[in-house]
């Protein structure tokens, strides 16, 4: 199972940018979908989830900004940021977890200048 992710790289702030992350592979059944950050120094955190029955769940520091959603038929997760601001600037894994299986993906970039 192979995850990519897309859609990272240099955005100003107030930006509006969407990362993409494909599930590829032999996947039998997904369940929640998401993305979690880290930055230098510090541990890797929960940004926003979707789970299969369409509850989504975002740290409060990206709540009304950013919105996750997922395209079932594709094995895709999204992640809309909008509003961006520098402390947003991070790595961005997307994380598929299901049955038997959780994988990550190998992490997008993102920098947000003021």
């Amino acid at each position: 199972v192979q995850l990519q992710a897309s859609g990272g790289g240099l955005v100003q702030a107030g930006g509006s940018p969407r990362l993409s992350c494909a599930a590829s592979g032999s996947i039998s059944s997904i369940n929640a979908m998401g993305w979690f950050r880290q930055t230098p120094g510090k541990q890797r955190e929960l940004v926003a989830i979707i789970a299969s029955t369409g509850r989504e769940n975002y740290a409060d520091s990206v709540k009304g900004r950013f919105t996750v959603s997922r395209d079932n038929a594709k094995n895709t997760v999204y992640l809309q940021m909008n509003s961006l601001k520098p402390e947003d600037t991070a790595v961005y894994y997307c994380r598929v977890v299901g049955l038997g299986i959780d994988y990550w993906g190998q992490g997008t970039l993102v920098t947000v200048s003021s």
